[in-house]
């Protein structure tokens, strides 16, 4: 991962920051898994864990070839109007790292007892007896919110930007651009946000 492209949503009276920002997101994903990329990954630079938001700026990072191979599928076509970006640009040379990764809330304790059943062999009755309707996880992390491209129903993807570290690590990432152990490049935004 030796170069970048930070994606910048303009502001826009009409239509707030975050339903902008799934858009977005949501295209990247399709193009993301039409090209079953695993050498792509994303961070928001602009981060604010403290308010729980993302910020405007999506970056995208990857090899030259394959953001370029990104770019050539026009999966920004119709975001044009709504988003500024930057020049393909080599990644900083004293930059640090961290892991960006999806983390999902065990939050529907008819699916984990449905699951326990299934994986332990158990009844009904004794998974309702370990996992009690109370058992809902909430999480305290920025999210996005998308809808499926299969039933149209809004879901919401937590995201956890890691601790900083010195090194990288070397994985592939999701067709959302997240990785569950590579890093990603962490620098300073080419973009100030709003």
């Amino acid at each position: 991962m030796d170069h970048y492209l930070d994606l910048m949503l303009r502001p826009d009276p009409e239509i707030a920051a975050n339903v902008l920002l799934g858009a977005l997101y949501s295209k990247l994903h399709r193009a993301l898994a039409y090209l079953q990329r695993d050498d792509i990954g994303v961070s928001f630079p602009s981060v604010d864990n403290a308010r729980n938001g993302l910020g405007t700026t999506l970056r995208i990072h990857g090899t030259t070839h394959a953001v370029h191979a990104l770019q050539a599928t026009a999966w920004l076509n119709t975001m044009r109007d709504h988003v500024a970006n930057s020049d393909l640009q080599a990644v900083p040379e004293s930059c640090r790292y961290r892991g960006v990764r999806r983390v999902q809330a065990k939050s529907n304790p008819e699916r984990l007892r449905r699951r326990l059943m299934k994986r332990h062999g158990i009844d009904a009755a004794a998974a309702a007896e370990r996992i009690p309707d109370t058992a809902r996880e909430t999480l305290d992390l920025p999210f996005i919110r998308l809808a499926s491209a299969s039933t149209g129903q809004p879901f919401l993807i937590f995201i956890d930007h890691g601790p900083l570290q010195d090194k990288a690590t070397h994985g592939r990432f999701n067709s959302y651009g997240l990785g569950q152990g590579a890093t990603i490049p962490w620098f300073r935004p080419f973009f100030s946000d709003r």
